[in-house]
Order: structure tokens, then C-alpha cells, then sequence
């Protein structure tokens, strides 16, 4: 399975200990090309594998308003692979 989803929580609305809801995050090694958009955007969520050069997702669940939250929807929008996902 290339997606990554370890909760197994694609279609349900995520909430944190808080009750703040949470983007779920998900990453397809498949499909990236390494370009590294994500790690430079989104650092605290994304790094890149000192291996193959692709994606490592370092945070599955972020609050909505994280600022880090916000970064990730801009990495996943800058993709040139489309490897990222945020639900």
C-alpha cells in the first residue's frame, strides 16, 4: 500500500485531545519525485529520505489552525507529483 493513512482514519473528522478538529495527512512514496517542495515549505511535517530523496511524513495529524497546518496545505498545493494529500 503506497498511501500512507496508519489510523486508518481517511473519511472520519479527526479531533485532538483538545476537541480542536485535525487535517489528516497522507503521503504516496509511488508517486513522489523527490522534488523537495514539501520539506522546504512544511519542515516540520515533511523531510525527505537521505536514501531515495522522497517524501518521509513526520506528522499524520495536525489541529486545523497549527500554523504547521497551514504549511502542509501549501506543500501538498506545491507538489509537482501530487503526492500529498490533507483530508
Amino acid at each position: 500500500m503506497a498511501t500512507e493513512d496508519p489510523a486508518g482514519l481517511e473519511d472520519r473528522e479527526l479531533r485532538g485531545s483538545d476537541g480542536e478538529t485535525e487535517i489528516q495527512i497522507r503521503t504516496d512514496r509511488e508517486l513522489c519525485i523527490g522534488a523537495g517542495m514539501c520539506t522546504l515549505t512544511a519542515p516540520e511535517v515533511f523531510d525527505q529520505d537521505s536514501e531515495d530523496g522522497l517524501v518521509l511524513l513526520l506528522r499524520t495529524r495536525l489541529p486545523r489552525t497549527a500554523p504547521d497546518s497551514e504549511a502542509a496545505h501549501d506543500a501538498a498545493g506545491l507538489c509537482p507529483a501530487e503526492a500529498i494529500s490533507i483530508g
